[in-house]
């Protein structure tokens, strides 16, 4: 008995003690709240991604800059001999339209460098001309009349020479996965494909078309390349 009095005062002063200790530091371990984590979290998230677009932004600036400094963009030429030129900002391809004769209309697609075949070389090894020659395609779409058949030519455009690759007949009323795509143009008679080679010919699409293309696309690859660049400046700029 004499001993459970010693205890309970004891006891009673030791609870004491804890709620005093409990009022004056409810959080003893000095832990961080939910809220807090999240906060700061969410605040170094949001330095790591202005850091990081701050390089690219700086990167790309630096690229434009250097590009500009090797190129000046050239004014887009709005015609080539009686051809309409459309040069199609931000796309891969340029339109060239024309009327021949009475009732003809001629429209060109074509497409910026789609490809290149190295050049040939000299006996020592040493290449005629540049390394490479780089290709475009041109589709080339002939009617008469609106509402007309469209007689198709897709050609190879080299940087001198054009080539014809298959020739065929669009017709207004039938969807392109049902049309006969027409046999190679060099399996096509010799003389016929003369003919046909004639026949672009004086509707003004010849090598000196092919010689226009490549120039006019060396400077829209540059042209475009420098505007995709600011394109994607703008966009990561934008709040």
């Amino acid at each position: 008995m004499a001993m459970a009095r010693l205890i309970r005062p004891l006891r009673r002063a030791l609870i004491s003690s804890s709620k005093s200790v409990s009022q004056k530091n409810p959080n003893p371990l000095n832990l961080q709240s939910p809220i807090s984590i999240v906060t700061t979290r969410s605040y170094i998230s949001e330095m790591r991604k202005a850091a990081l677009e701050g390089n690219i932004l700086r990167l790309i600036r630096r690229e434009i800059q250097y590009k500009l400094e090797l190129f000046t963009p050239k004014q887009p030429i709005l015609e080539y001999d009686s051809f309409i030129v459309d040069d199609r900002p931000g796309e891969q391809f340029i339109t060239l339209k024309k009327k021949f004769g009475e009732k003809e209309e001629i429209k060109i697609e074509v497409t910026m460098f789609d490809g290149s075949i190295p050049v040939e070389k000299s006996d020592k090894g040493i290449p005629i001309g540049p390394d490479v020659e780089f290709h475009i395609t041109l589709i080339v779409n002939i009617s008469k009349g609106e509402g007309s058949d469209v007689l198709e030519f897709v050609c190879s455009a080299w940087p001198d020479s054009i080539e014809i690759v298959n020739v065929l007949v669009r017709w207004k009323d039938k969807k392109p996965d049902q049309l006969y795509m027409g046999p190679e143009f060099k399996d096509l008679d010799d003389e016929l494909q003369e003919s046909l080679f004639n026949f672009l010919d004086t509707r003004g699409i010849d090598d000196d078309l092919a010689i226009f293309a490549h120039e006019y696309m060396k400077n829209k690859d540059k042209t475009e390349f420098i505007r995709w660049m600011g394109t994607v400046r703008s966009f990561i700029e934008k709040k």
